[in-house]
C-alpha cells in the first residue's frame, strides 16, 4: 500500500446532520481499501448501528461516556467525571496514533468535546502538529475554533435546511439517527 499520499486533517462541522455519517462513510471507504482505520467518538454512548457494522468490517472503535447525560445535565462531579474519563481517552488514541500503525483516524465529536471543556484543545492541536506524518486524521463537531481551522486541510460543513426534530418534535429514529 503507498501511503505517501495520506496525512491530510479533516473536518466536518456545521449544525446540521451527516458529519458522523460523512466520518463512518470515510471509514469504511478506507477499511475496504485495507487501511487500518480507529474511530473514536467522544461525548457519545452507546452502540449504535454504525458502530456495529465497522466493528464486524474490522474497524475498531472506542465509544463510550461514564454518564449518558448531555454535559449541560452533568452534575459538578459528574462533569469533571467525563472530562477526565475523556482526555484519558484522547490521550490512550494519542499514543495509539503514535505508534504509527494506525492510517486513519475518526475523532468524532471532537469539536463539541473541545467547545464544553471535556477536551482541551491545546492537546488535540498539539496532537494533530506533531501527528505520525502518514496519519490521516478526521474531526467531527460543531464550530470549529479558528486554530481548528487553520490546522486543517479539508473543512466541509454540513448544514441543516430541514430536520423533523425542529418541525415536528420527531426523536432519533433506529437505523436512521443511530
Amino acid at each position: 500500500m503507498d501511503k505517501s499520499k495520506l496525512g491530510l486533517i479533516h473536518i466536518y462541522s456545521g449544525g446540521g446532520k451527516g458529519k458522523t455519517t460523512a466520518s463512518v462513510g470515510l471509514a469504511i471507504r478506507a477499511a475496504g481499501r485495507g487501511l487500518n482505520v480507529w474511530f473514536v467518538q467522544f461525548l457519545k454512548s452507546g452502540k449504535t448501528g454504525e458502530l456495529e457494522m465497522m466493528e464486524k468490517l474490522g474497524i475498531h472503535t472506542l465509544s463510550g461516556q461514564p454518564t449518558g447525560k448531555f454535559t449541560i445535565q452533568m452534575s459538578e462531579e459528574e462533569f469533571a467525571e467525563s472530562r477526565e474519563f475523556n482526555t484519558n481517552r484522547l490521550r490512550e488514541v494519542i499514543q495509539a496514533a503514535e505508534s504509527g500503525e494506525i492510517d486513519l483516524l475518526v475523532m468524532d465529536e471532537t469539536m463539541g468535546a473541545i467547545a464544553t471543556g471535556i477536551l482541551p484543545e491545546s492537546e488535540v492541536i498539539e496532537f494533530l502538529k506533531n501527528k505520525p506524518k502518514n496519519l490521516e486524521v478526521v474531526l467531527t463537531g460543531r464550530d470549529p475554533s479558528a486554530a481548528m481551522q487553520e490546522i486543517c486541510d479539508y473543512h466541509t460543513e454540513c448544514v441543516m435546511i430541514k430536520h423533523p426534530y425542529e418541525t415536528s418534535g420527531l426523536a432519533s429514529r433506529k437505523g436512521i439517527e443511530f
